[in-house]
């Protein structure tokens, strides 16, 4: 059994005890896993586009003078397509971590072409690798540093190369 094959099965238990837990206390059902139910396309198209409009965001933030804010857009853009993916297989998410184990677990049963590299923008990076910042990373030096604006241009950029790419990508699965 795969690393991503054992985090998906845990976050499946998880999310099934603590719903279980809010049934017992007469709580609305919450978890904070992965629930297994039917695709739902009509959900996967709604995460699509919402990401479509954090991607649209990551540059309205910058033409306002809020670029620190395009990488938060970026960070869900990408997070809201996974979601969709996740929907289109029949998946709710309520945990960042047990949806991209879910995103690696699809990959790796072949359930859905998607370049590790994708995944790998919302993980965090090995400190000895140093190759610069995953978006998650990127989110929360702009979210929770005091940095008002994005120096660096190329790095919008290539954001919002990547979301755009993600997107079509994402269409392509949860429309096939």
């Amino acid at each position: 059994m795969s690393q991503a094959s054992k985090q998906v099965e845990w976050c499946l238990n998880k999310a099934k005890k603590e719903i279980e837990e809010c049934r017992k206390l007469g709580k609305r059902q919450k978890h904070r896993g992965l629930v297994k139910n039917n695709p739902d396309l009509d959900e996967a198209k709604k995460h699509l586009a919402k990401a479509e409009h954090d991607f649209e965001a990551i540059t309205k933030f910058k033409e306002i003078g809020f670029s620190d804010w395009s990488m938060s857009a970026g960070f869900y853009c990408v997070y809201h397509t996974f979601l969709a993916i996740a929907a289109k297989f029949g998946y709710e998410s309520s945990n960042q971590t047990c949806t991209i184990a879910l995103m690696h677990f699809l990959r790796e049963t072949g359930k859905i072409y998607l370049d590790k590299k994708f995944i790998e923008l919302l993980e965090y990076q090995d400190m000895e690798e140093g190759t610069g910042h995953s978006i998650i990373e990127m989110r929360e030096d702009y979210t929770y540093g005091v940095q008002i604006s994005v120096k660096d241009e190329a790095k919008i950029n290539e954001l919002k190369k990547e979301c755009k790419e993600l997107i079509d990508i994402t269409k392509e699965i949860i429309y096939k």
